[in-house]
């Protein structure tokens, strides 16, 4: 860790009785490099130092980052159990908590079979915990129901990129390439707002002549300073894109040679964007044809390119073909295994991309795995230590999850690491579930909107308690290191997990000492599947500042950019997108009559139950509220500051208006923060990705009415 320090460059950042640690954000994908400051005396965090030589982000950190380091020792930290008497949480010991979940989970399966329990992680947890969910719920549990809350963020984008190119990781190239791209076509991705520490390498690349496109329903800050503004209707995106497609074919932008050597369908691909001509792509996502022409004029032209996109192109119910589409662009242009060029998906939570990669997913095993297939099993359950026949079967997604409880099949869920009560879609029907569970046991360390709902609460570690690996937007793995030790009473992810396995009998599969044990072990589980990470010791990533996935071997230099030579799909090639547009699952209407969108603001972090405990991240923005264009607002008379009621099929909600021509004014937008009665979710459309399952968070039918 000195090594690190060492490198810097940077004058009286020791301070007296004070200790400097070398770790990781814990927020979004980027990971920036940070030091945390420890007070040696007190024992508690103190303080955040930026690390500049971090070769992502070089010393970048945003309002979120610099202020993590206040959650750690907060005064609201859940440190003892807690168990539900008569509607009030009782302080409890370990024992009579693990007492508790022994009996009731014994009981529920004794009656209702293994399957009555379900598991429901998260991803900005390690990779150590991510990968122990999915074998704590499968051999200490045997039960078939896990998933986790990735799924209402990167599953669209991992069923896309399964689908293309045969392998899911969500950049094809370092970012630390980017600013010699010459193109960014940049669709659904706030970066200003999600992922403020991106930017500086979208600006070095501008700074060198790079042109950038920006497709988005809103004038964020980034499409205020791109070359297109593609103002779309939300939920047209398959439209936009395969109109990029008829464009590109059209004009002659196609690297045909590229395209037959290493790419299927491009016959059947081309028969299906003849209908998006730029004129009939217009009417249906309502951006001029002039942009439409000039959008695919530049990225055709550009030498090397970047085709970026979030959530706000996946969080559809038809996100895989979106990403599907998109992914196309960049296969026509012959991009993809090329320097500073290809193609990247913005991962949201700190470890969307590893936490999706080994088990926590309802039909996946480590190394990307499928449960689907004989042998995958074969070789998990070997590493596991159990029979291939005790493997449970693929389970279900996560907001079907409730469907499950609503029919009676899961009676007793045990969340960790996530707050589905926040960000779940159509969240009143979360909430009944969580009512008519049997047993709800909630591991955190904040008393979130989830946790109130439980009968024990486990109280968990933050991130600077606990060491352990992540994977970047990028897919470099890099560490994650102890900063303290936990306080209270709490215990690790990992540590609840091995706990509980022991009263269930099943201890023995769970016999880890310290992190470094289960990595091992996590090693072997991953070698030869599609996310193999056997070559990544702890080791290579001090050395080398992370290294990159696929790495097989210890002697493997790790894979910055993926698929120089060929796509992981069987005859090696990729596959373009032959995918229809599609209206999203709810339109406008009569009764309903324009259309709400959600995202995330700078100053907050998924549910918030982090974020709204920090003082200047609240003081900054304290509340929700409503975007509205004044030519929508005038219709109703509204003001700024004024309140509205919302309303869609599902749910009302009111907030303040905030007035802005930055915004289509068909739409209105509203951030997904808050809970209970400020939570946008109550209004959002439970709507499934036939194939990511993933729920359409960013299109639906809403009402306007002032109060």
């Amino acid at each position: 860790m000195t090594q690190f320090l060492a490198k810097e460059g940077v004058k009286n950042l020791h301070r007296e009785g004070e200790k400097l640690i070398t770790t990781h954000c814990c927020y979004c994908g980027m990971q920036c490099g940070m030091h945390i400051r420890l007070n040696e005396k007190t024992g508690k965090v103190v303080g955040v130092e930026p690390r500049y030589d971090w070769p992502v982000t070089l010393g970048k950190m945003c309002p979120k980052g610099v202020t993590a380091y206040q959650t750690v020792d907060h005064d609201e930290r859940i440190t003892t159990p807690l168990i539900k008497k008569n509607g009030q949480f009782v302080r409890a010991s370990w024992n009579e908590a693990l007492d508790l979940i022994e009996k009731n989970f014994k009981e529920l399966q004794a009656k209702h079979g293994k399957d009555a329990l379900s598991v429901y992680g998260g991803v900005s947890m390690t990779n150590e915990k991510c990968y122990l969910v999915g074998k704590y719920a499968r051999v200490a549990l045997g039960t078939r129901f896990v998933d986790y809350n990735g799924r209402f963020c990167m599953s669209s984008a991992a069923g896309g990129f399964m689908k293309t190119l045969g392998t899911d990781r969500g950049s094809t190239l370092p970012w630390t390439e980017l600013e010699h791209t010459d193109c960014f076509f940049i669709s659904g991705w706030n970066a200003a707002e999600c992922h403020p520490t991106s930017i500086q390498w979208l600006w070095k690349a501008r700074d060198k002549g790079a042109k950038m496109i920006v497709v988005d329903p809103r004038e964020t800050q980034i499409a205020r300073l791109a070359d297109v503004h593609l103002d779309i209707k939300s939920g047209s995106d398959s439209a936009l894109a395969n109109c990029m497609l008829h464009i590109l074919v059209r004009d002659g932008y196609v690297d045909e040679e590229y395209v037959n050597e290493r790419c299927n369908n491009f016959e059947e691909m081309k028969e299906m964007v003849k209908l998006f001509t730029p004129e009939y792509t217009s009417k249906i996502t309502g951006v001029t044809v002039e942009k439409l022409e000039k959008a695919a004029r530049i990225y055709g032209q550009s030498p090397r390119s970047v085709v970026m996109f979030c959530r706000g192109i996946e969080q559809q119910s038809k996100g895989v073909d979106n990403v599907c589409i998109y992914t196309s662009m960049a296969l026509l242009r012959g991009q993809i295994g090329k320097f500073a060029s290809g193609v990247a998906t913005v991962t949201g939570q700190g470890n969307g991309q590893g936490g999706r990669e080994h088990g926590q997913k309802a039909d996946a095993l480590p190394g990307y795995r499928k449960i689907a297939d004989p042998e995958h099993v074969k070789y998990v359950a070997g590493v596991w230590g159990i029979k291939p026949e005790e493997m449970p079967k693929a389970g279900v997604s996560a907001y079907e999850m409730f469907d499950e409880i609503q029919q009676g099949n899961i009676r007793a869920m045990h969340v960790m690491c996530s707050n589905p009560a926040v960000s779940a879609p159509n969240t009143e029907y979360v909430w009944d579930s969580f009512r008519k569970l049997d047993f709800l046991v909630v591991s955190d360390f904040f008393m979130s909107e989830t946790a109130e709902f439980a009968d024990v609460i486990l109280p968990a570690t933050t991130w600077a308690e606990d060491e352990g690996t992540t994977t970047n937007l990028e897919g470099r793995v890099i560490r994650i290191r102890k900063v303290k030790d936990p306080i209270g009473e709490s215990k690790t992810d990992w540590q609840i997990m091995k706990a509980i396995a022991e009263r269930m009998g099943r201890g023995n599969f769970f016999p880890y000492e310290n992190v470094p044990q289960i990595y091992e072990e996590f090693r072997i589980a991953t070698k030869g599947g599609k996310a193999d990470y056997y070559g990544i010791t702890y080791d290579r990533i001090d050395k080398e500042d992370g290294v990159f996935w696929p790495c097989p071997s210890e002697d493997h230099p790790g894979t910055p950019t993926m698929f120089k030579e060929k796509f992981d799909t069987p005859n090696g090639k990729a596959n373009l997108a032959v995918v229809d547009w599609q209206a999203p699952a709810e339109i406008p209407t009569a009764n309903y009559p324009h259309t709400l969108t959600t995202g995330r603001v700078v100053f907050h972090y998924l549910s918030g139950t982090q974020t709204r405990r920090v003082k200047f991240l609240m003081e900054q923005c304290p509340l929700p509220y409503a975007e509205l264009h004044p030519e929508l607002a005038s219709q109703y008379n509204l003001a700024n500051g004024d309140k509205v009621k919302l309303t869609t099929p599902r749910s009302s909600m009111v907030v303040d208006v905030r007035l802005t021509k930055a915004i289509r004014n068909d739409h209105v937008f509203v951030p997904y923060h808050w809970g209970k009665e400020l939570s946008i979710n109550q209004l959002t459309n439970p709507a499934l990705d036939p194939t990511s399952r993933m729920p359409e968070f960013k299109v639906c039918a809403v009402k306007i009415e002032k109060v």
